[in-house]
């Protein structure tokens, strides 16, 4: 069956579909039945702009709300009806490991990011990154994405999360009595926002390295201007990491 379309582009006078769009209902439904398909949104943010603030403001919400639901409705329980930076950076943190190249960040290891297919993200892991002052902050933190045997660099692992209602949390304020820096350069793979480094902040507790299974030394993060966290660690070998836990 032909939908007559409903809507027209008005974003760009270049835009491919200067003929009208499907309405927004006829969309949701599409991408209902595929489930939220994140590879298929953000094929459809690339055809105009139009189709590009659809998504951000409704299709990486759906997607967000089905991958990841109790971590949405604690993140959303202040009453705000959005998230710090936007859904479609959010969609892009459940199942995109960021990697390191380009050497901006985390010195010279070159590791390209790549998408992951689940993750599991932890409230209760997220208060081992915190210092005890700031642990009244709700920080959702995944588990590392292990990259073994990297050379001299060895088993090396990433970690990203993201912070609810980081404007008014304790770690921005600790950041910003402290005069904390942003990186000069670099900005945040999920929402092009620039970059606190928390362990130049001196944030950095050690709870975090127990409970990566990291090295002390090791451990690394940096949190961008809306809340979204990105860490590297050196993982202990398998049976270090285990004594890690139980002295942990």
């Amino acid at each position: 069956m032909i939908i007559t379309k409903q809507y027209h582009c008005v974003h760009s006078s270049s835009c491919q579909c200067t003929k009208g769009h499907l309405s927004e209902d006829v969309i949701f439904l599409v991408f209902q039945q595929l489930n939220w398909n994140p590879k298929l949104i953000a094929a459809l943010s690339c055809v105009c702009k139009w189709f590009d603030d659809l998504a951000k403001r409704v299709l990486w919400k759906e997607f967000c709300k089905t991958r990841a639901r109790k971590m949405m409705l604690d993140l959303q329980s202040c009453g705000s009806h959005s998230v710090d930076g936007n859904w479609r950076a959010l969609g892009k943190l459940l199942i995109y490991c960021s990697g390191c190249s380009g050497g901006r960040l985390f010195n010279s290891i070159q590791i390209p990011g790549h998408f992951v297919y689940r993750t599991r993200f932890s409230r209760t892991s997220g208060k081992s990154f915190l210092l005890p002052q700031c642990r009244t902050d709700v920080l959702y933190v995944s588990d590392p994405c292990e990259h073994l045997d990297q050379g001299d660099d060895g088993d090396v692992g990433f970690f990203r999360g993201v912070f609810k209602s980081f404007m008014v949390s304790k770690v921005r304020r600790m950041l910003i009595d402290r005069g904390a820096q942003l990186h000069p350069t670099a900005v945040c793979p999920y929402c092009k926002a620039k970059l606190w480094n928390m362990l130049q902040a001196n944030m950095v507790p050690l709870t975090a390295s127990c409970k990566l299974g990291a090295y002390e030394d090791s451990v690394e993060y940096y949190v961008c201007l809306n809340g979204h966290m990105l860490g590297i660690c050196t993982l202990l070998p398998l049976s270090d990491s285990e004594e890690a836990s139980e002295s942990e």
